[in-house]
C-alpha cells in the first residue's frame, strides 16, 4: 500500500507540475501572439561584434552571431522576415535572415556608418557614413545600393520623413540638416542647426523635424516645407533621447544633464513641461495603450514609468547596473531592458497590479534576466 500510495503522489505532483508549466508559458506568451508565430529580440553587443536572439516567448537566448565589429543601428524590416544593422568599424550594412538566423548579406556602405532607417514599404535602407561624407540608398531585395548622394561634414543619421519623399541627414561638423530627395538622393536644402546636431524625430505630418545637439542644450526645430530653421529650443540640458508621441503631438526629451525629462508642445515649439526623474535618465520607449512612458536611468539602475497624460512619476523598476535601452514588445505585453555593464537583458511584464492607476501602478519584478554578449547597446524585435 505504501508503494502504491508514493507512486500515486509522485503521478498527481508530475501532472500538477505540468499543469502549471502549461499555466506560465500561457500567462508569457503575448496576448496578440497566434500559435505558431514568433516573436524574437536580437541584442547588438559591440564588445564583441555579435547578435544575441533571444526567444520572448521562452525567455531565452538561443542564438549568438557574429556580425561583424560595432554592430549598431539594429532595425526590423517591416515588410521581409529579417534584422538589419551596420558595422560601424566594418564599413558595411548587414542583413539578418530571421528564419535561419544566418547573415544573408553584407552591403559596403562607406567609412563609420552608425545607423540605418527604412522606407515606410521597406523597399530601401539608408545609411550615412560619417567618415565618408555620403548617403546611400539600399534596395532591400536585391541588397544592392541604388543611389549615392553627398550630404554634409560627418553626417551622423538619415531618417525618412513619413511620407517618404525627403531623407533629412544630420551633419556634426557643419551644423546643419541636408535634406535630400529619397529617391534620387540629390540635395533639396542645407538648413542651419545648433552645433552638432545629431538625432533626428520628424513630424508624422512630414512638417518638422526636431534634431537634438549633443552638446549644447538646445534642440533645433526645422521647418520641412519651407525648409527653414524655425528655432533652436533651449532645453536646459542636454538631449540624450527623443521620443515622439504617436499622434506628434509632443516630443520626449530625455535628458541625463538635466536629471529629468522635458516635453516640448510640437505646435508651439515649446517646452510645456519638466519631470525631474533621477539621475541620469537616457533612454525612453512609449507604450500607446496605457499613454506611459518608461525612462530608463543609467546610474540609478531602474526604469521609471511616466503616464504622460497626467504628468505622474511612478515607481522606479530596477533593472539592473547600468540600462541603456528599452523596447516594448508589439502590444506592450514585455518590457525590455538592455544592462551595457552586466551583459545582459531585463525582461518585465507591464501588467499592472490590481490595484493603482493603469500605467503607473509598478509591473511585476524582471520576469527573467538573459545574458547577452559583450557590452550590449542596440535591440530590435522581430514578430515572424
Amino acid at each position: 500500500m505504501k508503494l502504491r500510495f508514493n507512486f500515486r503522489l509522485v503521478f498527481l505532483l508530475v501532472i500538477l507540475a505540468v499543469l502549471a508549466v502549461r499555466e506560465v508559458a500561457l500567462e508569457l506568451r503575448p496576448a496578440f501572439l497566434r500559435p505558431g508565430l514568433h516573436l524574437f529580440a536580437y541584442v547588438g553587443n559591440t564588445g564583441d561584434g555579435t547578435i544575441s536572439v533571444i526567444d520572448l516567448v521562452k525567455l531565452s537566448r538561443i542564438a549568438t552571431i557574429v556580425v561583424g565589429p560595432g554592430p549598431s543601428g539594429l532595425r526590423a524590416h517591416p515588410k521581409r522576415p529579417e534584422i538589419w544593422g551596420v558595422s560601424s568599424a566594418g564599413g558595411y550594412a548587414w542583413a539578418l535572415d530571421v528564419q535561419s538566423n544566418q547573415i544573408v548579406a553584407r552591403i559596403p556602405v562607406g567609412t563609420l556608418p552608425y545607423a540605418l532607417d527604412f522606407s515606410a514599404d521597406g523597399r530601401r535602407a539608408y545609411v550615412a557614413a560619417s567618415g565618408s561624407n555620403t548617403v546611400v540608398a539600399i534596395d532591400t531585395a536585391s541588397r544592392q545600393i541604388v543611389a549615392r548622394g553627398r550630404a554634409g561634414r560627418r553626417p551622423w543619421i538619415a531618417r525618412v520623413s513619413p511620407d517618404g519623399k525627403m531623407l533629412v541627414v544630420s551633419n556634426r561638423d557643419d551644423a546643419t540638416v541636408s535634406v535630400l530627395d529619397s529617391g534620387t538622393l540629390a540635395p533639396i536644402a542645407t538648413i542651419a542647426t545648433a552645433p552638432d546636431p545629431e538625432q533626428i524625430a520628424i513630424l508624422p505630418d512630414n512638417s518638422k523635424a526636431f534634431v537634438t545637439s549633443s552638446v549644447y542644450n538646445q534642440v533645433s526645430v526645422v521647418d520641412l516645407k519651407r525648409k527653414v530653421l524655425l528655432a533652436n529650443l533651449a532645453v536646459g540640458g542636454t538631449a540624450d533621447g527623443l521620443d515622439l508621441k504617436p499622434d506628434g503631438g509632443e516630443l520626449y526629451i530625455t535628458s541625463s544633464s538635466a536629471h529629468g525629462l522635458l516635453i516640448v508642445n510640437t505646435d508651439t515649439n515649446e517646452v510645456a513641461d519638466f519631470l525631474l526623474l533621477g539621475m541620469s535618465p537616457t533612454s525612453a520607449v512609449f507604450a500607446p495603450v496605457t499613454n506611459t512612458l518608461y525612462v530608463s536611468d543609467t546610474a540609478a539602475g531602474h526604469v521609471v514609468p511616466v503616464a504622460v497624460e497626467t504628468r505622474q512619476v511612478g515607481q522606479p523598476i530596477q533593472a539592473g547596473q547600468s540600462p541603456v535601452t528599452c523596447a516594448l514588445t508589439p502590444g506592450g505585453d514585455i518590457l525590455l531592458v538592455v544592462d551595457t555593464a552586466s551583459n545582459d537583458v531585463a525582461a518585465i511584464r507591464t501588467k499592472t497590479l490590481p490595484s493603482g492607476q493603469p500605467g503607473l501602478s509598478p509591473p511585476r519584478p524582471p520576469t527573467a534576466l538573459i545574458a547577452v554578449g559583450s557590452h550590449p547597446r542596440d535591440l530590435a524585435i522581430k514578430v515572424f
